[in-house]
């Protein structure tokens, strides 16, 4: 693949270089801020760009501002973000519309380099690929009226496991269940959230992340 990396620590930027440059990927620039990375995108058409969240001049949300603005303006250019942190209101916004070729991943929690390379392929691919622990913030809601609170517990584990980008398959396996019962529970929590089931393990993650932006 094309990419382009956008991360302010030389140190991780320079290390991110030669893995893809050692796994057959061609890196057509590393930038280290949002900015330069709009330019850069503008300037190459990668297929695929890695992103930090906070970047200079300000170091809070440059990254996230600069993947949507991509997204927007080049949605055939997918998206992986590389961060430490969530940042609630862009992620929502960024993953609230058709996330075919999206993904989110929290530096600390990426294992191995394996996982960071699968993510980047899936997403590359035109997959969604989703830290569950930045999937379970967005998922966190507190208010009483919130239809989420209707669910049972196993539907939300299936929710959660679904806005990670897994099909009804991967799902089974992960809660060791069967897929049949997997797909009754993503029956029921459809109906409960009022959202029309569409094929596609990416339709369902646009339909679970458009209600938590609604």
């Amino acid at each position: 693949m094309r990419v382009i990396l956008a991360e302010d620590s030389t140190l991780l930027r320079e290390g991110l270089v030669r893995l893809l440059a050692e796994e057959g990927h061609e890196v057509l620039a590393a930038v280290g801020d949002g900015e330069a990375l709009i330019e850069a995108v503008a300037a190459q058409e990668p297929d695929v760009v890695v992103v930090d969240v906070r970047m200079p001049p300000t170091h809070t949300d440059e990254g996230l501002r600069a993947a949507l603005e991509i997204r927007r303006h080049r949605p055939h250019v997918k998206v992986l973000v590389l961060s430490q942190y969530v940042e609630k209101k862009y992620a929502t916004e960024l993953m609230s519309g058709n996330v075919d070729g999206v993904g989110y991943l929290l530096k600390d929690r990426v294992a191995q380099v394996g996982d960071f390379l699968d993510a980047l392929e899936r997403v590359g691919a035109g997959g969604a690929a989703f830290d569950p622990e930045v999937v379970r913030q967005l998922l966190a809601r507190t208010s009483h009226a919130d239809p989420l609170a209707r669910l049972t517990g196993r539907e939300r584990e299936v929710l959660e496991l679904m806005a990670q980008g897994l099909t009804n398959a991967s799902v089974a396996q992960a809660l060791h269940v069967s897929q049949s019962a997997v797909e009754k529970h993503v029956n029921a929590l459809f109906d409960k959230l009022a959202l029309s089931h569409t094929a596609g393990y990416s339709r369902r993650v646009l339909a679970v992340l458009r209600y938590l932006g609604s």
